[in-house]
């Protein structure tokens, strides 16, 4: 007897979100079906992290995966768009950070810039973290890149009426950013609406674990947003998701234990790009139009993955 796929069918439909400008612009959402199950909606990607400046606190071995091209952000990205699977790159500007490099806003804009400049790719626009100073960061990243279509990663609960705002202003994309709590999700959506940002230019970042680190609440809490979204249409909730799997992959001990500490576990950047390939697929599976990878061979693996998948 040959197979017959069993269909469900839902009343609601995820947003599709274009991000970046162009031939490499990349589409979100879409689907009308969970993941990987309906055939429909447009195919999830994959995006690899660079950071505006030396990554002194990433592992040995995951800085060698690029080599001196980590001193120029600009080089970097340059090299993640023709030496990697990427299909947009992410930009975090950690020296902004008021406990680090404390960089002024306006600092972190020329290299946001000077990373536009040098690739086709979408660019994602993260933060450092820390909501006063992002508020400023943020819509001034915005402003230098209006019309190009960036994704702002991400709005939260104290900044996302400037973040928002601006966002909307100027042409880009603006993230939500919640901790894995679907009405903490559900609520800043709307806030960010009632702003006046259409629904189709939220992205929601809904956060996550690593997988064997209390992963299940995450699956649990996208779960229910996706089954919010599509069964019950419930339209504050049919964004998109992008989720950043590198820092939390990349720090856990199976990730950071050397091979002088953990001889018994092997190789440690296969340990890490195993740690950060699973859970990015599990993310994948759960509900995530888009995953943040920091080593190029997660992004390989991930993308083959989706590929296989999709069909």
């Amino acid at each position: 007897m040959p197979f017959k796929k069993a269909e469900q069918k839902f009343s609601g439909k995820i947003n599709e979100c274009v991000i970046g400008v162009g031939d490499a612009a990349v589409t979100l959402g879409g689907e009308k079906g969970l993941p990987f199950l309906s055939g429909e909606g447009n195919a999830p990607v994959v995006g690899v992290e660079i950071l505006d400046s030396y990554p002194e606190d990433w592992e040995k071995c995951l800085v060698d995966a690029y080599g001196d091209v980590v001193k120029d952000p600009a080089a970097w990205a340059k090299y993640v768009q023709d030496n990697t699977d990427a299909q947009f790159i992410a930009l975090k500007l950690i020296s902004a950070d008021p406990n680090g490099a404390n960089k002024s806003s306006e600092e972190c804009v020329e290299i946001a810039k000077a990373v536009e400049a040098a690739i086709d790719l979408p660019l994602v626009v993260a933060g450092c973290n820390n909501a006063e100073k992002d508020g400023d960061l943020l819509v001034k990243v915005s402003q230098a890149l209006s019309g190009k279509n960036a994704v702002l990663f991400s709005a939260v609960e104290d900044n996302y009426k400037s973040v928002g705002v601006a966002g909307n202003a100027d042409g880009h994309k603006v993230s939500g950013q919640s901790a894995v709590d679907i009405n903490l999700a559900k609520q800043l959506n709307i806030l960010l609406t009632q702003l006046g940002v259409d629904g189709g230019n939220i992205i929601m970042d809904v956060g996550t674990a690593a997988v064997g680190y209390g992963f299940e609440y995450v699956a649990s809490t996208m779960d229910r947003i996706r089954l919010a979204a599509l069964g019950q249409n419930d339209t504050d909730l049919q964004m998109p998701i992008m989720t950043n799997v590198g820092d939390e992959a990349w720090g856990v001990k199976e990730a950071v234990f050397t091979e002088e500490e953990a001889p018994e576990w092997g190789n440690q950047e296969e340990r890490g790009i195993a740690m950060e390939v699973s859970t990015a697929a599990s993310c994948l599976i759960g509900g995530s139009n888009a995953v943040i990878v920091k080593h190029p061979e997660s992004a390989k693996v991930i993308k083959n993955f989706i590929k296989e998948l999709v069909g």
